[in-house]
């Protein structure tokens, strides 16, 4: 059976912001089992801030990238294996271990404007003979023509896909067949679409960018995720065949591992929802990976979570800036006579 649209299961990376990177390998292992056997496309697996995120700055992983490696490709027999890089925070060494391990995917993430600091990536991703995806990050903070610039780089670095990233769960469909429909347009390369479902749209975003384009949307099982999650896969699968799309996964056999796989693996704290705090990221349009950051800062500092991220939606804030987050926090606790500035745990 040929595709139409090939799917990208997250569920053992951006879920892992979710679980505060906390899954042990062996989870990994039976979610990446049960996931092959359903027939995925993709499997992505690393800390959720990519290959090196586990640190003081995003949070320490359960395990290492070369535990998470083997206990994923000892599974894998089918999907390909896909893992993710930041400039400034994957190591070449990394990259290395996992093409040891059998990767077959890396995906390169910049911030939307940015995407002039990975050549030198995609260029040794090219010499190791891997299929390498670019990941313009935000791409709500950038009107259309400003995406499609950016993807052209990343296109001419060697990418055979560019996706658009809708990493605050921001944007809203019309928004998201501007930019999937330019690149579709414009670009050689293949053009992806991520969602994040801060204002409920994961599954109608990623519909609008597949009408618009996209030839490969990104999901997770149970709509685990940064924020309010990702499209859910399970859902994801039905809908798209619903729609009269060919997709190589089980609807079932994917049911089937949100159910009885990953879901027992997880706590009502962990669970993906649209509550105020991850609808207002979208509605501010913050980066998703900074909620749980911000819950536990806000806690701190004695402060609504909510005001913290409406400023920090003011200022613009970027991945990479967690540390912000604090910084905020703090002059917003002094400025209201709370908690000083030098506060901490």
């Amino acid at each position: 059976m040929t595709s139409d649209v090939r799917l990208v299961d997250m569920t053992l990376r951006d879920g892992m912001h979710a679980v505060d990177h906390q899954f042990t390998p062996d989870q990994m292992r039976e979610v990446a089992g049960a996931l092959d056997e359903a027939g995925m496309d993709v499997i992505e697996m690393s800390h959720g801030d990519g290959m090196g995120g586990s640190s003081i700055n995003y949070g320490f992983a359960a395990a290492s990238t070369a535990d998470y490696l083997e206990a994923v490709t000892d599974v894998i027999s089918n999907a390909k294996l896909s893992v993710l890089l930041l400039p400034g925070i994957g190591t070449v060494e990394q990259l290395e271990l996992a093409v040891e391990q059998g990767a077959d995917v890396c995906r390169i993430a910049t911030h939307v404007t940015e995407a002039d600091v990975s050549q030198e990536h995609f260029e040794y991703l090219e010499a190791l003979g891997l299929e390498a995806t670019g990941l313009l990050m935000l791409s709500h903070m950038a009107p259309p023509e400003t995406v499609l610039e950016q993807a052209k780089l990343m296109e001419s670095y060697g990418a055979d896909y560019v996706y658009v990233m809708d990493s605050a769960g921001a944007m809203l469909p019309q928004d998201v067949r501007d930019r999937v429909e330019l690149l579709a347009e414009e670009l050689d390369c293949g053009v992806g679409f991520h969602a994040h479902n801060n204002l409920g749209l994961g599954i109608g975003n990623t519909l609008a960018g597949i009408e618009a384009g996209a030839e490969t949307v990104d999901g997770c099982l149970r709509g685990l995720g940064a924020g309010a999650g990702n499209a859910q896969m399970e859902v994801l699968v039905g809908v798209l065949q619903k729609a009269g799309y060919e997709v190589s996964p089980d609807f079932f056999g994917v049911m089937d591992a949100a159910e009885d796989i990953l879901l027992p693996m997880l706590t009502p704290e962990t669970m993906p929802e649209v509550d105020n705090d991850t609808l207002l990221l979208g509605y501010a349009g913050v980066y998703s990976s900074f909620l749980r950051h911000t819950r536990r800062v806000a806690k701190r500092f004695d402060l609504d979570p909510r005001d913290i991220l409406v400023e920090l939606g003011e200022m613009g804030v970027v991945g990479g800036q967690e540390d912000m987050i604090t910084d905020v926090a703090a002059h917003m606790a002094e400025r209201a006579g709370g908690r000083p500035a030098e506060a901490d745990d």
